[in-house]
């Protein structure tokens, strides 16, 4: 048991690292990209014709935010093994002209995104990320960029200013989240950070889609080292598990799919979320490609399965009036199918027999979550996808706590296991 223990430590640190290095969307699917890069990923482009190859992998970007990568089996083939998860996680995204000079202090202008918990980003060091398009030349080009420094801060009122601070406060982001970043009047800072960090003029600056994010690096905690927190466990630890899967799996019958959407967090309806055509037109083209007709695309759908990994909330200690009554979902305790009565996660009995059955075959555990009835949850990106692709989906996750805090919470077990169960999946 320790030696296992120390194993998935060790697959969990990787996780960790990749997050660390992945501080937005962006650098997300850049991290991912070389994954598959140096597993000998090919990469195709939406605005070039595909020729398609028997035996090998390829992937494709949308947006730079959202990634698919895909398997063609040696073999003569009409199935899909699909796997999705998202990139995108609860922030605040850095406005036009956001230096705002006030006595003192520079703060910046931000608003939300996603439905985060406001009370953890106060008084942590932020920093910044995300992407820059420039003039270069006659071309536009788009730049990442990662201030990597304790680069600002949301600072909270003293409890001695607010008495009632402790019974409860509704923040109003426009008024109490804005991170100072300095002291004295800094007009057009982040301008000028940008131009220093890309070595370019200022002028060359088009536009931008930046993000504030959590400086606290990842780490394993708990007497036994069973829990880890970080950042962006929503949903980087499912993405991360997708592509390492995708990678790993031994050739077989189906075509390999892992798919990482963006903006699941905000309902996916962009042309990169789970809504757009991305992944319809992804399949569709791999079709064409490999030769077959309308009638054999229709086929492949009825045969395939799609698991929509994203994660689910664990049992809570100090709140086990929010949990279901009989079904109390445990951090490394194995993977978390989700179902929901009215369909805000897609397994139904059939998709999760078969799901349940591969798992079951290779020894991986599973357990069932169902909201507490007084409490809705949300949905996610399985119930979204099916309405554009309609295949077989069954919703999973690993579990976790506190979900959508800039810092999260989970079981140092569940990494290894949600990846050998996506592994054995996409072999199956």
């Amino acid at each position: 048991m320790e030696e296992k223990r120390k194993e998935n430590i060790k697959v969990t640190e990787d996780l960790i690292d990749f997050i660390h290095r992945s501080p937005s969307r962006y650098h997300a699917v850049a991290n991912a990209e070389a994954l598959l890069q140096k597993a000998g990923f090919t990469e195709l482009n939406e605005s070039q014709r595909w020729i398609i190859e028997r035996g090998m992998s390829y992937y494709v970007k949308r947006n730079s935010s959202a990634l698919i990568g895909f398997r063609i089996p040696r073999e003569e083939e009409c199935r899909w093994s699909m796997i999705s998860a998202h990139t995108d996680s609860p922030s605040f995204k850095i406005k036009g002209k956001p230096e705002i000079a006030s006595d003192q202090y520079t703060t910046l202008n931000v608003e939300g995104y996603g439905g985060m918990l406001m009370a953890p980003w106060f008084d942590r060091p932020l920093s910044i990320a995300g992407r820059v398009f420039i003039q270069n030349g006659g071309k536009v080009e788009e730049r990442l960029v990662d201030f990597d420094q304790d680069l600002c801060q949301i600072v909270n009122l003293a409890i001695h200013q607010n008495r009632e601070a402790n019974n409860g406060v509704a923040y109003k982001v426009q008024q109490d989240l804005l991170p100072i970043i300095g002291l004295g009047k800094k007009p057009g800072l982040i301008s000028k950070m940008i131009s220093s960090k890309l070595g370019i003029a200022e002028t060359d600056i088009l536009d931008s889609d930046l993000f504030l994010y959590n400086r606290t690096r990842g780490t394993i905690w708990g007497a036994e080292n069973e829990l880890f927190s970080s950042a962006q466990i929503d949903d980087l630890q499912c993405a991360y598990c997708a592509i390492q899967a995708l990678i790993a799996a031994k050739d077989g019958a189906s075509i390999k799919v892992s798919a990482l959407f963006d903006n699941e967090e905000v309902g996916s309806g962009t042309r990169q979320g789970a809504l757009s055509d991305f992944l319809c037109d992804v399949v569709d083209r791999i079709g064409t490609g490999l030769g077959w007709d309308s009638e054999k695309k229709y086929m492949s759908k009825s045969v395939s399965l799609m698991v929509s990994a994203d994660n689910g909330h664990a049992f809570h200690p100090n709140h086990p009036e929010t949990s279901d009554v009989t079904n109390h979902i445990l951090m490394n305790g194995g993977v978390v199918i989700k179902y929901s009565g009215n369909q805000k996660y897609a397994t139904d009995a059939g998709t999760g027999a078969k799901f349940k059955a591969i798992l079951r075959s290779n020894e991986v555990p599973y357990q069932e979550f169902f909201n507490n009835s007084n409490i809705p949850g949300g949905s996610t990106l399985g119930n979204l996808s099916t309405t554009k692709y309609s295949i077989p989906t069954v919703d999973i996750g690993a579990a976790q706590l506190a979900m959508h805090s800039p810092y999260e919470t989970a079981g140092t077990d569940d990494t290894s296991t949600m990846l050998k169960a996506m592994k054995c999946f996409l072999e199956n």
